[in-house]
């Protein structure tokens, strides 16, 4: 087991068992007394086991029964769906199917966000509450971070992540700004996912920052090709944050090993 509690290592276990579908929604989980058995528990810690993976969302307690597998790929809401793509991450065409809906989901919110905060009338940011001298003092965090010899993505991300949930503020954009949060989470967790967010180098994050912010400060917006433009980049960058994450995952040597056994 890992380096946290024995709770919580069985019970992430249990939990990538349920979505490699080991365990059949609707059928019945290994019982208090067959997990503290295979794992070498005492019942008690078994039960709090169990109701670790019930608090994931990933099974329901049943009176007399024990605890049933959820369906959790079309019942879960966002934060089962968190859990599952964290457990995942071993199955790649699972995970990179699930990374692909996170990545659309991500990439709406924050073009809808930097579009509209951009297509704010000059000077309305401060009555909004968005301090532009703050967000400048971020970005300037951000370059510092992706200097160094190493670069810090996930903290990078993280900072990234917290200037789009500003805006949304600004915004009173509530429900996007739950979304982002939670997407915010399930990326952050995940190394092989936060590593693709970086498919191109650090240094152009900065850049991207630090040309918004030029737009917000001047008295005139962005002409409509510029916009245009900038969508297109935008796109461009999701689809290589994808790629990234397949390679990342070794897809491409997956499928090729498989053909290669098959020919």
């Amino acid at each position: 087991m890992g380096s946290r509690t024995v709770v919580a290592d069985v019970a992430d276990e249990l939990a990538r068992r349920v979505a490699a579908g080991e365990y059949q929604p609707g059928e019945l989980m290994p019982s208090v007394r067959q997990v503290a058995e295979e794992f070498e528990m005492n019942r008690a810690t078994a039960q709090l086991t169990l109701g670790r993976l019930e608090s994931y969302g990933f099974v329901e307690a049943r009176r007399g029964k024990g605890f049933t597998i959820r369906e959790v790929r079309a019942a879960g809401g966002l934060d089962v769906y968190r859990h599952l793509f964290r457990f995942s991450i071993p199955m790649p065409e699972v995970a990179i199917e699930m990374f692909r809906d996170i990545v659309e989901v991500e990439r709406g919110i924050v073009m809808d966000a930097l579009l509209s905060y951009t297509g704010l009338a000059h000077g309305v940011a401060a009555a909004a509450g968005v301090d532009l001298a703050e967000l400048k003092a971020e970005i300037d965090t951000l370059e510092t971070l992706a200097r160094l010899d190493v670069p810090d993505y996930r903290r990078i991300l993280a900072i990234e992540i917290g200037v789009v949930r500003k805006l949304l503020v600004a915004l009173e954009s509530s429900m996007q700004r739950a979304i982002l949060n939670s997407i915010g989470e399930m990326v952050l967790e995940v190394p092989e996912a936060v590593d693709a967010y970086f498919a191109g180098a650090a240094d152009l994050h900065v850049l991207v920052w630090r040309a918004l912010i030029a737009v917000w400060e001047s008295e005139s917006g962005p002409t409509p090709a510029q916009l245009a433009l900038f969508e297109d980049l935008f796109g461009m960058y999701h689809n290589k944050v994808i790629a990234r994450f397949e390679e990342l995952l070794g897809a491409e040597d997956e499928a090729e090993e498989v053909h290669a056994a098959t020919a």
